[in-house]
């Protein structure tokens, strides 16, 4: 056990002493010491009943023979970042997250790791930490947000946002407003739509690296707490046969996990998370074969925002193993991998039914033959740009209109607001990405402006940021190169045609190669927008979006 470094031997009477300082008994130092890293705080709704879980973990630990021991991981919500300078610390987050799980764990000697996160970045920096670590880790989040109500009507974060926009441009009333306000997020949880958040913890299912239901239980239901507490056993079974994050999270998990991404549509950040996650197991995740797999991988559900289904819909409808057996119907995933239930994804998902064909399509009515996510490619984006396909009007899956540019958020919300934004346009927002932001920050209030204004259907979005996991249209992230290190997306002007073209995976701007080369000999690089403190470092050590903004 690795924890007979501080617990066993002469040698280890100072150790122990301090651990007696904790209150532990020599019963208790005989048990392996089991970590459970909780993302509890109380700005976080997604995170506000985690301490429940944590506790409910800790007595499943107890019950199969471990010692528990609860040590904390930091979160920022996404919402309550959104639109300000906070947004900056919100992808940033996920390696702090990481590298904190990583220092707690081998300073402490952990034998084995039950991760508690829940919202965007926790469950991505959870599992880098648990790659990292390779010691046994099983999953368990504090569960998705039940979904509002207004006016009789499902709804959930994404509409407020848009509601907003929908007030400024007159469409409602303040009272209607105030409404949405108040009733949009009824509960704790993750958001509930098919958000960041939900994406990837439903992810870690596909990954086999939570037990059936980690993604879809709500976060109120009682289920939940029976869950954690399951987990909590479990991870004795894992580190009793030495089942470690590598042994579960192979190439072939990941190709699984890229399948499912497309069949669920998942969050536009996912094709950030996934990399980065792979990257630590020591694999090469290229995003070339994300059009490949959406070739062949249906689009099976339509949650919120791109249709009018909330988590609490697939979890009632059978959840994550519901959808990955009926993918499995195409023999689209290797089903021989092992998981952190001990058995392999045949045996998991064998005899589970699909118990809502309305909210999880057969594959035989799809919504789309294609998956949910496309990597587009072109003289704008050489290296990638990202965009949810299945949140996009139909309309909308070939544009092209003239660009309106902005070299910050701030200064295209201005513009949406202020009616500057027409019928046709492609809104342009740059030195946002990992290094020029720096943090990429989230374009959710550009967005939601502009459907809210009622120009979804018209207008495009581009960025070399990123897009919440609520975005909906045709909002194109991730552009790689960011225009900081002198991607095209720096050399664009007011008035160029753009040409979006989702179904054949193609973004091109309408510039001759000529005048190209001629912007470019003129270019040249920013100053940072901030020299000091955490981003300032993380702006030297970040990668590209298309590699996953991992730190070198």
């Amino acid at each position: 056990m690795k924890s007979d470094a501080v617990r066993t031997g002469v040698q280890c009477a100072p150790q122990r002493s301090l651990l007696h300082a904790l209150g532990m008994t020599d019963e208790e130092m005989q048990k392996p010491l089991i970590g459970i890293v909780s993302s509890y705080n109380e700005i976080v709704p997604g995170h506000m009943n985690i301490d429940k879980i944590v506790n409910a973990v800790k007595t499943g630990v107890a019950m199969a023979g471990g010692n528990p021991i609860v040590f904390p991981a930091i979160a920022v919500c996404d919402g309550i970042a959104m639109g300000h300078q906070g947004m900056k610390y919100s992808l940033v987050t996920r390696d702090l997250i990481a590298d904190s799980t990583e220092a707690m764990a081998i300073a402490h000697a952990f034998d084995a790791l039950v991760m508690v996160p829940n919202c965007d970045k926790n469950v991505p920096g959870l599992l880098m930490a648990a790659a990292r670590l390779n010691i046994p880790c099983i999953f368990v989040s504090g569960g998705p947000m039940l979904a509002g109500r207004v006016g009789g009507q499902k709804t959930s974060l994404s509409s407020m946002f848009e509601a907003v926009g929908s007030f400024n441009s007159g469409k409602i009333t303040a009272d209607e407003l105030n409404e949405y306000e108040n009733k949009v997020c009824p509960s704790c949880g993750s958001c509930s739509g098919m958000y960041t958040a939900n994406s990837m913890n439903c992810l870690t299912e596909v990954l086999g690296m939570g037990l059936r239901g980690n993604g879809t239980i709500p976060a109120v239901y009682s289920e939940r707490i029976q869950l954690a507490k399951r987990a909590g056993m479990k991870i004795m079974e894992l580190l009793e046969k030495d089942i470690k994050p590598r042994d579960i999270m192979t190439e072939d998990a990941f190709r699984n996990a890229l399948t499912m991404d497309m069949a669920l549509g998942c969050s536009t950040n996912s094709m950030l998370h996934l990399p980065a996650i792979a990257h630590e197991c020591g694999i090469d995740l290229n995003l070339d074969i994300a059009n490949e797999i959406s070739s062949r991988t249906p689009n099976l559900c339509h949650l919120a925002p791109a249709g009018r289904t909330y988590m609490e819909d697939l979890n009632e409808a059978g959840g994550i193993y519901a959808v990955m057996n009926e993918i499995n119907k195409l023999g689209l995933l290797n089903t021989d991998l092992i998981t952190c239930t001990g058995k392999t994804i045949a045996e998991n998902i064998s005899g589970v039914i699909n118990k809502n064909p309305e909210v999880i399509r057969p594959v035989e009515n799809p919504y789309s033959k294609t998956g949910g996510i496309a990597v587009l490619r072109g003289n704008l984006a050489p290296d990638s740009g990202v965009v949810k396909r299945s949140a996009v009007a139909p309309e909308m899956l070939k544009h092209s209109g003239p660009a309106k540019v902005y070299d910050c958020e701030e200064d295209a919300m201005e513009a949406i607001n202020g009616g500057d934004i027409v019928d046709g346009d492609v809104v342009v927002i740059r030195y946002e990405g990992p290094k020029g932001g720096p943090g990429m920050r989230e374009m959710l209030n550009p967005t939601s402006a502009i459907m809210g204004r009622g120009l979804g259907s018209t207008v495009a979005l581009i960025t070399d940021g990123r897009f919440s996991g609520a975005t909906r249209g045709a909002a194109i992230g991730h552009v790689s190169p960011e225009a900081a290190v002198g991607g095209p997306i720096a050399l664009v002007e007011n008035g160029d045609i753009i040409e979006i073209d989702i179904p054949n995976s193609k973004i091109t701007l309408m510039v001759s190669d000529d005048e190209l080369a001629k912007r470019r000999a003129e270019w040249k690089p920013r100053q940072p927008k901030i020299t000091t403190g955490y981003l300032a470092r993380y702006s030297k050590l970040v990668s590209s979006g298309a590699q996953g903004a991992v730190l070198s």
